[in-house]
């Protein structure tokens, strides 16, 4: 194994692991997560893959079609997780969510919500069609939305995200999303700046009255995430001085109860240009 950076071995994941006897076995497959472009209506400031409106990157129809072949070959796959950049903006979204959905499998797309309004920045294609769709083929929808007040979304976002956002939410509660109709939608918060998020289970509390009392608008869950440091959001930190305070934080924030049920145990990624990550 190459030599870690001295920065970088003082926060080595793996020699954590062995500090509290931990190990990660990999599980059986049950989720294949593709990012299928890079183009995105956005150029947000945490992105960890450096998604923006200019990118051109979109998986090719033969890495589609093997990634098809895995979803119906191995038994254990039950969910397709579409990613990217903006996957709606990918030139076969529509083709790949029917046909996950006609192997019986679920769908989980994560949906920016603006992109409902901006449709595709390079072609100018609207893409106000993707709550009927989605409802349609009951996808499971998991929504980031930064916070529930302008300021901090249009910081990480950009002017105006949070408005269309809002827009885009009860775009869904209208086709039965958050409405206790089986239609899941979930949002993701993530913090604005080099800090780490909440309480998961108060930041829901305070999520759902605002947004309800607010703006009527309703959703089922909430997640949590903390930014990665990498890409975009490490460039940023590294800029402004804030690297290695935002690694010791991570740091001391481990938490070996929660390392065993890491989501790379049992969920493979497959990228744009057909590489394959655990």
């Amino acid at each position: 194994m190459a030599e870690l950076p001295i920065a970088e071995a003082r926060f080595d994941f793996e020699a954590t692991l062995s500090g509290h006897e931990l190990s990660l076995p990999r599980r059986a497959w049950t989720t294949l997560q593709l990012n299928v472009t890079r183009l995105c209506n956005q150029a947000c400031l945490h992105c960890h893959v450096d998604a923006s409106p200019k990118r051109t990157e979109h998986m090719s129809r033969e890495v589609l079609e093997r990634c098809l072949e895995l979803l119906a070959e191995v038994p254990s796959l039950e969910c397709l997780d579409v990613t990217g950049g903006a996957p709606e903006l990918y030139l076969h979204f529509r083709e790949l969510v029917e046909r996950a959905r006609g192997l019986g499998k679920r769908v989980m797309v994560r949906h920016n919500l603006s992109v409902t309004l901006d449709g595709n920045p390079q072609t100018g294609e609207a893409m106000d069609w993707l709550p009927e769709f989605f409802a349609a083929q009951r996808v499971e929808v998991v929504s980031s939305l930064p916070y529930y007040e302008a300021y901090f979304t249009d910081k990480q976002r950009g002017q105006g995200v949070f408005d269309k956002s809002l827009s885009a939410l009860r775009r869904l509660n209208e086709v039965g999303y958050g409405q206790g109709s089986g239609l899941e939608l979930s949002l993701v918060y993530n913090p604005a700046g080099s800090f780490l998020p909440g309480d998961q289970a108060a930041l829901e509390r305070d999520f759902k009255r605002a947004l309800l009392e607010r703006h009527g608008l309703r959703f089922d869950r909430l997640f949590t995430i903390t930014n990665m440091p990498i890409a975009r959001f490490r460039r940023d930190l590294e800029r402004r001085g804030h690297y290695e305070r935002y690694m010791e934080k991570l740091a001391g924030a481990f938490n070996p109860a929660a390392a065993t049920n890491v989501m790379c145990r049992d969920l493979i990624s497959v990228d744009h240009d057909g590489r394959v990550f655990d």
